[in-house]
């Protein structure tokens, strides 16, 4: 009798154990299809489309970039552009444009500009704000193009002395558009290869 009690008292635990935990066991979520190392690398180069919905800073970019480009006197040199992409796969591009915008920020925004100019240093913190979200945003494969690339940009920029700097800020708009597309999965932009 006793034997027959430990195996019922035995049986109902296993079930009671069966009905808690199966329920737990199947509502636990399951890690996304292809995780790993690429999948961890491609989320930590992701912003959130919502950075980029928001019409105040949006629309002070666009504004600070619309004053400044009738400034610009080349304009036949852009430093923002396809020219950024060539050799560069598009896996890279978000990781790309997170260095192009650390360049324009620590290099053109933070200095004189932002006293020069209305929005500059808001619009510097907001950048830099982005670029602070995509710190895991790492290269995965060969750097010389991405490197060449950036170092032309570079190179062009302070070829043009003072007006690098206004280019890049008349260029502004254009940054905000290919970094979104980049960085976001929102459906992408055609972005206006000439300037408004």
């Amino acid at each position: 009798m006793a034997s027959l009690q430990t195996l019922t008292k035995g049986f109902l635990g296993w079930i009671f154990s069966c009905c808690c935990c199966l329920p737990l066991l199947l509502a636990s979520p399951l890690p996304p299809k292809g995780t790993g190392l690429a999948s961890s690398a491609h989320h930590a180069c992701r912003l959130r489309e919502v950075n980029f919905q928001q019409s105040y800073i949006r629309n002070r970019t666009y504004t600070l970039a619309r004053m400044v480009q009738v400034l610009d006197q080349d304009t036949d040199n852009r430093l923002i552009g396809q020219q950024l992409y060539v050799n560069v796969t598009e896996n890279n591009r978000c990781y790309m444009m997170k260095r192009i915008v650390k360049i324009v920020v620590k290099d053109v925004l933070l200095t004189e500009a932002k006293d020069q100019y209305p929005y500059a240093e808001e619009v510097a913190q907001f950048l830099a704000s982005l670029t602070s979200e995509l710190s895991g945003c790492k290269l995965s494969g060969n750097r010389e193009h991405i490197e060449k690339n950036l170092e032309e940009m570079k190179t062009k920029m302070n070829q043009l002395g003072e007006n690098g700097k206004t280019k890049a800020i008349g260029e502004l708009n254009l940054l905000f558009d290919y970094l979104e597309n980049a960085c976001t999965d929102a459906p992408k932009k055609r972005v206006n290869q000439k300037q408004n």
